[in-house]
């Protein structure tokens, strides 16, 4: 359905015109044609004293839809609906315009409800400008409008930051001028406009406000700073200064002039590779919860209230962080006394790291650590839903594990393996058991990076991956169904990141050039100071499965061995490529100069080729295995869990703007010169003669 508004007048002389484009009401050029249609439509009308803008069904409007950000605009000349529509008839108009906000006011949505001249808002509401996370700026005014009614300082926040707020808090900045229940909401808008027209409230035009604006030289100070902190946080990324620059246009120039500077950008910026990249990885998200031949079934997730957890190291004390936040009730099991306290101990710590960020209050702790209950044996096991074995990579112990949780769960109960490395297969070969296995792979801490790997076999139940689908959105992760395999698909791409660097180094690279390259492409973490993040005993346990499985694709690194030996382990040991504070802060470790050499140089272009594209190898290597369902997952799960710029659009999708031939070739001259590590897989191959895309697979599973 394309949506569109429909106008209706009441008795008392006020329109109300309503965005009817569900569920969320999103604005595309017909949906605006028709707002531009039925607003001047109402304005002609003598019947018509006032009007007041509102969404279907709680919804004012979710923005415009996403799906147009990368295509050219169809309808009317540049400024046609910014400056021509909501500009010079909307808030130009003759009659008493007021916004009726609930639900989502996003994006477009919001732009047109600061052109009002009035606004009235549920608490509840939420309200932002997030366009910048889409490669763009606000371009229906929102630079110019929003800084006159909330102040320049709250501005910048709201757009380079895409913070939304709600209504309670927007009504305190000024964005909103009163609060309504949603039952009343349009009720009140309309006694709003008629109260505007009788004179009784002001006729507030955004546009030219001034009152709010700090003063020319105090607000020239804040745009410099913020040009600073951008150009600091994403070195790469146009929009944000583009969007500061059109900003500072309004309060020097004027607003007038402002919105055409905006039009400008809003045309040039949609046609950016950035926001290409953007967009495509939007979507990529949203597709994970969508599982061919899973989701499809019509299955609804059967209800999870009680979780065990077996083991409660830093893992397990992680997941029951993110468990227990989330409101489910969890038993944790360990061996002895003095490991069930440190794990327990694990998990405040975690939560007072909570509570120092802010994402939870202090006053909450008590309650949400009452949610986990310590034991020694499998009493209580009866009442779980769901068990997670979160033990160290070992498989016969898992083994032991599985056996014992058999004769202790109910017939329902998910059975699900943490572990990132064994293949589930091996862990549990009871064929009755079977249908209830599942992997849950989080990759770090679980309470900490919003990624969830489900690992199915070949006869996990479908019931029990909408189950975990269900787990994830409720605990707040991005989902990314794999097929089961040796290693999990985010390890399989990290691990020939970190040996790629590793590779460079032991032939004389510098190890900290190789960081600082990989950090100004855009990654959240070098490969050395990742390395140390995940901690050399993770990486020790990965180089025993990998050297077993991946053959010739492992190579076995001296440095990582020397180091560990003499016990410079990561962040956890506070020494490894880097040495660190109490505080997380770091410093070049001085001793890696004794365990390296200085001799070959290489610019940062070469070195981000060499250690990323043995990762896009690795990608091909699950696409051709069918480890994944899509190639798109493997973009997501190299944001979400190997740090790789989002703005780039993910693994695959960067790869395909390379080009899969250039990639090829530069990969087969590597291996001839530093061995099979380098070797591309035949599905990279393929493409490569084909000069076809890596992300074209077909779903699989």
């Amino acid at each position: 359905m394309k949506g569109k508004t429909y106008l209706e007048i009441g008795a008392d002389g006020v329109a109300i015109i309503t965005i009817n484009n569900p569920p969320l009401n999103l604005l595309s050029a017909h949906v605006m044609l028709s707002l531009k249609e039925n607003t001047e439509l109402a304005l002609q009308r003598d019947d018509v004293k006032a009007i007041v803008i509102t969404g279907s069904k709680g919804k004012f409007s979710g923005g415009f839809d996403v799906t147009a950000f990368g295509n050219k605009g169809k309808h009317g000349k540049l400024g046609f609906f910014s400056i021509d529509f909501i500009t010079d008839i909307l808030e130009a108009a003759g009659k008493p315009l007021v916004a009726a906000i609930d639900g989502p006011a996003l994006g477009g949505g919001l732009e047109i409800a600061l052109a009002c001249h009035a606004r009235i808002s549920t608490s509840s509401a939420v309200l932002g400008l997030p366009e910048l996370r889409y490669g763009i700026l606000p371009g229906f005014g929102g630079t110019q409008r929003l800084p006159r009614l909330v102040g320049l300082r709250k501005a910048l926040e709201m757009i380079l930051k895409s913070k939304f707020v709600n209504g309670h808090n927007a009504q305190g900045m000024g964005l909103v001028d009163e609060i309504s229940s949603a039952d009343e909401l349009v009720t009140v808008a309309c006694h709003w406009a008629k109260d505007i027209l009788a004179h009784r409230r002001p006729w507030a035009v955004s546009l030219y406000r001034t009152d709010r604006l700090e003063p020319l030289p105090e607000a020239k100070l804040m745009l410099e700073h913020a040009r600073v902190k951008s150009k600091k946080q994403s070195p790469n990324l146009k929009h944000p200064l583009v969007c500061i620059d059109v900003i500072e246009e309004g309060l020097i120039r004027g607003p007038r002039a402002a919105l055409w500077k905006e039009s400008e950008a809003l045309s040039e910026l949609r046609q950016s590779d950035t926001c290409r990249s953007l967009v495509y990885y939007f979507f990529a998200r949203q597709r994970t919860s969508k599982v061919p031949g899973i989701t499809d079934m019509g299955l609804k997730p059967r209800k999870v209230n009680t979780f065990a957890v077996v083991g409660g190291g830093i893992m397990g004390s992680s997941i029951v962080t993110a468990l227990i936040v989330s409101n489910y009730r969890v038993i944790l099991k360990e061996m002895d006394e003095k490991a069930l306290l440190a794990g327990i101990e694990r998990v405040k710590a975690n939560l007072q790291d909570h509570v120092k960020k802010g994402k939870i209050a202090e006053a909450k702790l008590d309650k949400i650590l009452s949610r986990c209950k310590g034991v020694l044996h499998y009493e209580g096991f009866r009442e779980a839903d769901m068990v997670i074995e979160a033990v160290s990579e070992n498989i016969y112990l898992k083994q032991r594990i599985f056996a014992e949780l058999e004769s202790y769960c109910p017939p329902h109960c998910i059975l699900a393996s943490s572990s990132s490395m064994i293949n589930l297969n091996l862990i549990c070969e009871r064929k009755e058991l079977q249908n209830r296995i599942v992997g849950t792979h989080f990759f770090g801490q679980a309470h900490l990076l919003p990624i969830l790997e489900i690992v199915r076999t070949e006869k996990t139940s479908p019931q029990v991956i909408v189950d975990l689908l269900a787990i994830g959105k409720k605990t707040e992760k991005i989902p990314i169904v794999i097929h089961n395999s040796t290693g999990s698909a985010m390890n399989r791409m990290f691990f020939p990141y970190s040996q790629a660097a590793m590779v460079l180094v032991e032939r004389g690279v510098d190890l900290y050039q190789i960081d600082r390259a990989a950090e100004a492409f855009g990654m959240t973490m070098g490969p050395f100071r990742m390395i140390d993040f995940v901690g050399f005993e993770v990486l020790t346990a990965m180089k025993v499965q990998f050297s077993k499985n991946f053959g010739e694709r492992f190579n076995e690194s001296k440095l990582f061995s020397v180091m560990h030996e003499d016990n410079q382990a990561g962040e956890t040991t506070l020494k490894g490529f880097y040495i660190y504070d109490r505080d997380s802060k770091f410093i070049p470790n001085p001793d890696t100069m004794t365990y390296v050499h200085k001799l070959m140089k290489l610019s940062d272009e070469e070195i981000v080729e060499m250690i990323l594209f043995p990762v896009v190898n690795a990608a091909c290597c699950l696409l051709e295995e069918k480890v994944v369902v899509k190639a798109s997952d493997l973009d997501v799960a190299s944001v979400m869990g190997l740090g790789f710029p989002e703005y780039r659009g993910g693994i695959v999708f960067w790869a395909d703007t390379i080009g899969p031939k250039h990639i090829h070739s530069k990969l087969e001259k590597w291996s001839e010169t530093y061995g099979a590590f380098f070797k591309p897989c035949a599905y990279l191959a393929e493409r490569a003669s084909e000069r076809t895309s890596l992300g074209q697979a077909k779903s699989r599973l």
